[in-house]
């Protein structure tokens, strides 16, 4: 009698153990799912990337960028940052007084791009350089920039304009872009 009950017991904890497991999430899909999205995140990266290295090759003297085309996409400045910093330097805002005069006669919309050095954990870069994008949307609106025209976006330290791990290249790294958008 005893054995019989025995076996139940263990026929049931089996039969427990299966649909416990049956139920389960599947991890294959859940780890498909995780290397579609990083492969995602990473194409999106190096886009962002390839961008920026193609914008910084085709630089004019005038500071205006060309795009694929050979078509002028702005005549916008970029503006840089001390370390650890979102405040505006003075030439900083000597630069963004330009900028806004083209902008309010242009009449564009614009994405600013707030960037860091390497230096600093990821999450404190994408802070950080939203810090910087949106100091310089608030500088902007300040000028007479309707704020409906600009929209910001940080890439931390993502996208370096200088791949260098000196304070030349950290300087130039610490900056605010200017994407216009149709």
């Amino acid at each position: 009698m005893q054995f019989k009950a025995v076996l139940k017991l263990t026929v049931l904890l089996a039969l427990a153990s299966l649909l416990s497991v049956g139920c389960a999430k599947n991890p294959k899909a859940d780890e498909a799912s995780q290397v579609a999205q990083t492969e995602m995140q990473q194409e999106k990266i190096a886009e962002v990337s390839e961008q920026a290295v193609s914008e910084q090759g085709s630089m004019s003297e005038g500071g205006m960028a060309h795009d694929s085309m050979g078509k002028m996409i702005s005549s916008l400045t970029r503006v840089n940052f001390e370390y650890d910093q979102y405040v505006l330097t003075a030439d900083a805002r000597e630069t963004l007084k330009k900028n806004a005069s083209y902008l309010k006669a242009k009449g564009v919309r614009v994405q600013i791009e707030g960037h860091c050095d390497e230096r600093g954990s990821d999450e404190y870069n994408l802070a950080l350089g939203e810090n910087r994008a949106l100091t310089v949307k608030k500088f902007l609106v300040s000028l007479g920039v309707p704020a409906e025209r600009l929209s910001i976006i940080s890439y931390g330290e993502e996208v370096p304009l200088v791949m260098s791990n000196t304070e030349e290249a950290w300087s130039q790294n610490r900056r605010a872009e200017f994407k216009e958008l149709n």
